[in-house]
């Protein structure tokens, strides 16, 4: 079972037990009955910004769609466990939602967290409308390798290997590479609970 499989696996799971149906989650996190069947289904990949809101219409931690166990102390986590991991694709909500980001989690098994920080691999894409999402809380990103540019709000951002922005999320806002470009970045969201 990959990560996408067990992402919407959980969503369903956690639905259910709550006894919250498809369309009162609709109504509660601002998504179509379309989109959280997908999802439900793995025939959609969401960005995070659904994700987001789906963890905060059922009352849970973004991390709990991403968590295998839980530990109280800390969390190291090893280059070479990182590659190994699971990792996470997700489209970057452009139209052809095919898989343009992969992230890697560094927190999965940190109990009770508020930050979630990925290392996310961003595949060159040629892809020019991008759909812009907010959520509570910030995003810092520190751009490891290759170029990104960043939508916020109507300014646009573009950002080379060294460098690093912060910012509000509740500005709507998309990541993705330079046109045609791959990069790889450290990506940290917080998000109030």
């Amino acid at each position: 079972m990959s990560s996408n499989s067990i992402v919407g696996f959980k969503i369903k799971g956690l639905r259910e037990s709550k006894n919250i149906s498809i369309e009162e989650l609709s109504e509660r996190s601002g998504l179509s009955v379309e989109q959280i069947t997908s999802i439900e289904n793995e025939q959609y990949l969401p960005s995070l910004g659904p994700l987001i809101k789906v963890a905060r219409a059922l009352g849970v931690r973004l991390g709990t769609f991403l968590d295998d166990n839980d530990s109280l102390g800390p969390v190291v986590c090893r280059a070479e466990e990182r590659e190994l991991n699971s990792s996470i694709s997700f489209s970057n909500d452009a139209t052809d939602a095919r898989k343009h980001m992969e992230y890697h989690p560094l927190a999965k098994q940190k109990t009770g967290r508020h930050m979630e920080p990925f290392i996310i691999d961003i595949q060159p894409s040629e892809e020019k409308e991008f759909k812009l999402s907010a959520h509570e809380g910030e995003e810092f990103i520190y751009v490891m390798e290759g170029e990104v540019e960043i939508e916020y709000g109507k300014e646009k951002y573009m950002l080379k290997e060294g460098d690093s922005i912060f910012y509000d999320s509740i500005v709507k806002h998309h990541v993705h590479g330079a046109p045609g470009k791959a990069a790889k970045i450290l990506a940290v969201i917080y998000i109030p609970f």
